[in-house]
């Protein structure tokens, strides 16, 4: 094997993650901040709230259903929403951070979330690519067969893949829904976080000008 040094191009992307992570939660704070700001510059009208839950509860749906096929560096999942799409969790959380920008009618909040997702989501989605590639043989023939974001109309025909050498009996069953699965990645806040949203949607802006005559 060559033992050239790798491409500056890959410097360049190893270092642009490195960054990626760590501004993830300040940016996230800033797109909080561009949140709270739209909706106390308008209020958010109802007919948007409703046809946001179009995107938000698909996404809750996608993610929590992920959630409980994934096991994360044990085995290479391919079952379930895996067999359409190969990231279905950030997939959800897009159509979560959509619906809410619908909700808001607010295409300053739509712009930041997209920025937000091609900063870091988009270098952190590579990242892990070269992990999985790196710990699974199988990785390759699975992208060629599933798409990245978009999913497929039907499910991709893959192979279940071994476990790695130390797993449990208890883990050897694959391919099936785990509601244990989706309690360990505790993905229910999820669900907790959008209803906390929701609530602020209808009622953070009339706390906050009920608060405002309170201090004058």
């Amino acid at each position: 094997m060559s033992s050239q040094s790798p491409h500056p191009k890959g410097k360049t992307a190893e270092r642009w993650e490195r960054v990626a992570r760590r501004i993830r939660v300040p940016l996230g704070f800033v797109v909080a901040a561009l949140y709270v700001l739209e909706l106390w510059r308008r209020a958010p009208e109802p007919g948007a709230i409703e046809w946001s839950l179009a995107l938000v509860l698909p996404g809750l749906w996608l993610r929590g259903y992920a959630a409980g096929y994934v096991k994360k560096n044990r085995e290479l999942t391919r079952t379930g929403p895996y067999a359409y799409t190969r990231n279905p969790l950030y997939l959800g959380s897009i159509l979560i951070a959509a619906g809410f920008a619908v909700a808001l009618l607010s295409w300053v909040v739509a712009a930041a979330l997209a920025v937000m997702f091609l900063l870091i989501y988009v270098p952190v989605i590579a990242s892990e690519e070269r992990f999985l590639r790196a710990m699974f043989s199988e990785f390759d023939a699975y992208c060629r067969r599933v798409p990245r974001l978009i999913p497929r109309l039907t499910p991709a025909r893959v192979p279940v893949a071994p476990l790695l050498p130390g797993s449990g009996p208890s883990e050897a069953i694959s391919g099936n829904f785990s509601f244990a699965l989706y309690l360990r990645h505790r993905e229910y806040n999820s669900a907790i976080g959008a209803t906390l949203l929701y609530l602020s949607l209808l009622f953070l802006r009339p706390a906050l000008a009920l608060l405002g005559r309170g201090l004058r």
